[in-house]
């Protein structure tokens, strides 16, 4: 394979990209079981707000894992890889509203360094298309982050 990306770049950028799938998929799953199970006063606005995070989530893990399998290697897709890959704990029982919320805000700064971290490898190899993957994903997780940390404002 020769992209212009030397084979140890393009392994460093993948296993970067493959922790960055972990999360994603983490945080897809920790979302999709929220919408599920969220209760209260702000039952439809959570409902719907989750659902819309998860669906766009869904998309992103794709684009991670496709962008991981155009470098040249293989994309994790157990859930054995991704426990083993993620910094996001999983939720335990069902937590209230406000804590589903603070843990997805917790979710998506994580995601954030997580995207971060591979920056430096990404910028010294010259791998523009997986520069702009990672801006687009900051975005979307900033962005998210934001929204939901106004839902706890008092």
């Amino acid at each position: 394979m020769d992209i212009g990306i030397n084979e140890q770049d393009r392994q460093e950028i993948a296993h970067g990209l493959s922790r960055l799938l972990a999360d994603s998929y983490t945080l897809y799953l920790k979302t999709h079981n929220f919408h599920w199970n969220v209760t209260g006063p702000m039952f439809n606005t959570l409902h719907l707000m989750f659902e819309t995070q998860y669906n766009e989530l869904s998309l992103a893990v794709d684009a991670v894992a496709e962008r991981i399998r155009a470098l040249g290697h293989y994309a994790p897709g157990s859930y054995a890889d991704y426990a083993r890959l993620t910094a996001i704990p999983e939720a335990s029982g069902v937590p209230k509203a406000d804590d589903m919320i603070r843990q997805l805000v917790e979710g998506h700064e994580t995601l954030c360094r997580t995207a971060r971290s591979v920056f430096p490898v990404v910028e010294r190899a010259g791998d523009e298309p997986t520069a702009d993957l990672l801006t687009q994903r900051l975005q979307v997780h900033e962005k998210t982050a934001w929204m939901l940390r106004s839902l706890l404002e008092k």
